[in-house]
């Protein structure tokens, strides 16, 4: 029995933590500290906080991954989830590893907006694309985060003449399409977007650079 007990204990799931990206969320997981812990398979469970029976994540059980999918199960975004994740080898069951509180809407992590710059010789016009929820509308496209939140694109211009880590902001709000006028002909420049939050005071990452030589 003993001998079960300190399997149980070794093979348990460590670190058992949600990730979400533009409400794309997964639960991962470290193996227990076991060498043989490398051999064990892994089952999830779920629940909205405040009910009493967790659910089993069909495709998460008995896996041998440590990332499980939870994306659909996390839907309702302004409610607060749990999850948790046992192990088994050899037939003896680890006791439950249980996840933070985790709640869609004020926890997952905006991307960055999808940028295209289209130069004329002295202006640049940027096209700016809010990224996508997994969420779909009735005729099948995804749902733009600026659904869910009041977001602000944020624009940067670099001039790579002057200094390539200096960014100034030259435009914040709500329009898709801006356009950048009075910039110098031959010279190299990169545009850079964020998304803004400003109820969280939350920024993403910037987009990659599109650059344009004028």
């Amino acid at each position: 029995v003993l001998e079960n007990r300190d399997l149980q204990d070794s093979i348990k799931p460590q670190k058992v933590e949600f990730h979400s990206l533009n409400f794309n969320t997964t639960l991962h997981w470290q193996p227990g500290w076991a060498r043989e812990a490398r051999d064990a398979l892994y089952f999830v469970q779920y629940k909205v906080y405040g009910q009493s029976t967790w659910q089993n994540k069909d495709e998460c059980w008995g896996i041998s991954s440590h990332v499980c999918d939870l994306t659909h199960e996390t839907s309702d975004i302004q409610e607060p989830y749990y999850s948790r994740v046992r192990a088994a080898l050899a037939g003896v069951y680890s006791s439950w590893s249980l996840s933070c509180r985790f709640t869609p809407w004020r926890e997952t992590v905006i991307g960055p907006p999808m940028v295209t710059v289209v130069h004329s010789n002295k202006s640049i016009t940027v096209k700016l694309q809010a990224p996508r929820s997994p969420y779909k509308r009735k005729r099948g496209s995804k749902i733009p985060m600026t659904n869910y939140y009041d977001l602000l694109y944020q624009v940067f211009i670099i001039n790579n003449l002057l200094d390539e880590q200096h960014r100034v902001l030259v435009y914040e709000g709500k329009d898709k399409v801006i356009k950048i006028q009075d910039l110098r002909p031959g010279v190299s420049y990169c545009i850079v977007a964020k998304m803004y939050m400003p109820m969280l005071d939350h920024s993403s990452a910037y987009s990659s650079r599109q650059c344009t030589l004028l």
